[in-house]
């Protein structure tokens, strides 16, 4: 008789041979360890621990130029305290300040200095080489993957697995199938154009949480 899959583990090898669900978990995995590696090299070459690095290329990258402490640990998913540890690992070697938002005085908002920036530039390549190993599949066959994936994403957040999600599909701005028929059957009503499937983001700075 079957395992049943609601109680059976993931990694019981025996289950798990016989259910896809669990390979794909299992899967996957594996590429969060990848990334992990990659991450952890490219921090330890320049001195960081992962956090500081991925903190650093975040903030590169993040169109806020104060973002708020209280943003970034629901972000990484960390609690206050680990990211106010991070935090201050990088504003000790000058990289970052912290400073009291002007908006509201009881946060703190946090942005590169110059150096930091420099840094953060060199380092910001560091996941390339996963995006490399992609196996040279159709573009059709990567769409519905990255729809898979999202829709995934979108059920951990509902769990509250994941805590930030600024995907298409969880905006209050996104309509998804109002063109139906066309090649670009989704809207944004926040930019008010269409979108194709390959069009849907995984992380928008303009995103706001659907109700």
């Amino acid at each position: 008789m079957p395992a049943d899959p609601g109680t059976s583990p993931v990694f019981a090898l025996e289950f798990q041979h016989g259910d896809v669900d669990s390979k794909i978990v299992a899967a996957v995995e594996r590429l969060g360890q990848a990334l992990d590696v990659l991450a952890q090299r490219a921090a330890t070459a320049s001195g960081l621990s992962p956090i500081q690095l991925r903190l650093l290329v975040l903030l590169f990258h993040d169109p806020d130029p104060g973002r708020r402490a209280g943003d970034l640990a629901r972000r990484f998913g960390v609690t206050p305290a680990t990211l106010s540890d991070a935090l201050a690992a990088l504003e000790a070697k000058s990289l970052l300040v912290r400073r009291r938002s002007p908006a509201d005085r009881r946060a703190t908002v946090v942005s590169l200095t110059p150096a930091g920036r420099r840094l953060a530039a060199r380092l910001s390549g560091w996941a390339d080489p996963a995006r490399d190993a992609l196996p040279p599949v159709p573009a059709a066959d990567r769409t519905r993957l990255l729809r898979f994936l999202t829709a995934w994403i979108e059920r951990l957040q509902q769990a509250d697995i994941v805590t930030v999600a600024r995907m298409c599909r969880t905006c209050r701005f996104f309509a998804e199938n109002a063109h139906p028929g066309s090649r670009q059957p989704h809207h944004c009503r926040l930019l008010d154009r269409p979108l194709a499937e390959r069009d849907l983001r995984v992380d928008c700075a303009e995103h706001q949480p659907a109700a």
